[in-house]
């Protein structure tokens, strides 16, 4: 009884049910490795996993002064990948805080597989934070809004639905947070600011990542305090 148990439930677990779609970051995930064991950094870093919107940013650095963030983004990172890397990418570092930018579950696009609910996203993003916890316990983490695109604005409601299940757990758990990002990237009439994303309308510009750190860094200054 006890084995058909282990069974039952190794088959029902989002490891198991998601292994193949990770498979295609393995090699990418490797690279990140290799960094780890090349760069050194302070136990003050910030590290930050997620997508491509954390792996294209390059001004990262200059952005967050003084803050210094160690960036562990890749892809097309998706939540039901990211469970498969979650302690490798976390457990070699001593830091700060953890923070974390994944907005590619719904897209309305068919890659790999359908578009997740917002119940199964905030799923997923609870099993990322019962990994991080098993090696940095009290670490303060970071959960960063999916912003408002006009590539993906058709499935908004179910993007923006996804956001206010996280932040509601967020606000019941100790040690973490979550940073507001959709309204900075809105206009006045409720559309997507176009002005802050390349011709993709999907990934930010030097602009919008200008703001983008000007948000993070906030809720940095608000939430930590660094040694000297």
């Amino acid at each position: 009884m006890r084995y058909l148990f282990i069974i039952l439930f190794l088959s029902c677990s989002p490891l198991k049910k998601y292994e193949s779609f990770a498979k295609k970051w393995e090699n990418d995930i490797k690279k990140l490795e290799i960094l780890d064991q090349k760069e050194n950094y302070s136990d003050q870093a910030i590290l930050f996993i997620g997508s491509s919107s954390i792996r294209k940013w390059d001004s990262i650095k200059e952005d967050l002064n003084p803050y210094k963030p160690i960036k562990r983004g890749y892809g097309g990172a998706h939540y039901y990948d990211l469970i498969h890397f979650t302690k490798r990418l976390v457990s070699p570092h001593k830091v700060k805080a953890i923070a974390i930018f994944v907005a590619n579950d719904i897209t309305g696009e068919k890659e790999g597989i359908n578009d997740l609910s917002p119940k199964e996203v905030l799923n997923l993003a609870k099993f990322v934070v019962k990994q991080i916890r098993k090696t940095h316990k009290k670490t303060p983490i970071f959960f960063i809004e999916t912003t408002p695109t006009s590539s993906r604005w058709k499935v908004w409601n179910k993007i923006s639905k996804a956001n206010d299940l996280i932040k509601y757990f967020i606000s019941k758990n100790k040690n973490m947070f979550y940073i507001d990002t959709r309204t900075f990237y809105i206009k006045s009439n409720g559309m997507p600011n176009d002005e802050f994303f390349i011709a993709d309308k999907l990934h930010l510009n030097n602009k919008g990542y200008k703001l983008w750190g000007k948000i993070i860094k906030d809720s940095f200054d608000k939430n930590l305090i660094l040694k000297n």
